[in-house]
């Protein structure tokens, strides 16, 4: 134990001196199992539905899901939020799923250490990244890509070519830009409350389909109930964020 502790603290230390020391070249590998602690991971894939459609029990109800399976996995310390835009309604204003999830940087439960020292010294994936004002810029600056997008338990989500049940889809309610939709027409499930009529936007955890790789803004459902989030390839799941 007592030398578990020493790396973690000597650790990034030595890796950083390593990259100045060889000035070229990756430095030599970390053994697999040292990684960070999933109780430090700022990001995940839900795991499970709530699975009631797109009837999360709103925003609120979205953000409890998050953080039940953060505290389930270890990383309860923190505040966790869904990934989830809203749409205005009178007397309440739009709500968009960027302004929810703090600044980052994001990383996942079974990330390697080396793999994250890596990432802060390069370009680490923070809100100003995986968003653009394009589907363009959001496609060029995102690193958000299926080997990312992982569950709160470390598991990778099935996607396109994967053994079925296909669930990529992501409930977003978002526009590329992470912000919420200006139209008329409804693309949250009546803001999270509805299991029936309505549609969600979705992205695809894997960025593949569609013809527009959008991990969060990717197509619309035809309808809000369960089936109908399975028949196009999910089941309700969302991407958690921690704001703090």
């Amino acid at each position: 134990m007592r030398h578990i502790l020493l790396w973690m603290v000597i650790g990034p230390v030595v890796a950083l001196s390593t990259l100045s020391a060889q000035g070229r070249g990756a430095p030599p590998p970390m053994p697999t199992s040292e990684r960070i602690p999933s109780s430090l991971m700022t990001f995940f894939v839900t795991s499970e539905p709530i699975g009631n459609g797109g009837n999360l029990g709103g925003l609120a109800g979205a953000d409890a899901h998050c953080q039940q399976l953060a505290t389930a996995a270890g990383a309860g310390g923190k505040t966790w939020r869904a990934y989830l835009s809203t749409q205005a309604r009178p007397g309440q204003p739009a709500v968009n799923a960027r302004d929810r999830i703090g600044s980052g940087p994001w990383f996942h439960p079974k990330e390697r250490l080396l793999d994250y020292l890596k990432r802060r010294l390069s370009r680490p994936i923070i809100g100003s990244e995986i968003h653009g004002d394009t589907l363009a810029e959001a496609q060029r600056g995102s690193n958000l890509t299926k080997e990312f997008a992982l569950t709160e338990k470390g598991e990778l989500v099935n996607g396109i070519s994967d053994p079925l049940p296909t669930r990529h889809d992501m409930l977003t309610g978002s526009q590329p830009d992470g912000r919420a939709f200006t139209d008329n027409a409804d693309h949250t499930c009546n803001n999270w409350t509805s299991n029936g009529a309505g549609s969600a936007q979705v992205g695809h955890s894997d960025r593949i389909g569609y013809g527009n790789q959008s991990w969060n803004s990717s197509h619309g459902t035809t309808g809000c109930s369960q089936r109908d989030l399975v028949s196009h390839g999910g089941v309700g799941l969302f991407y958690c964020f921690a704001v703090n």
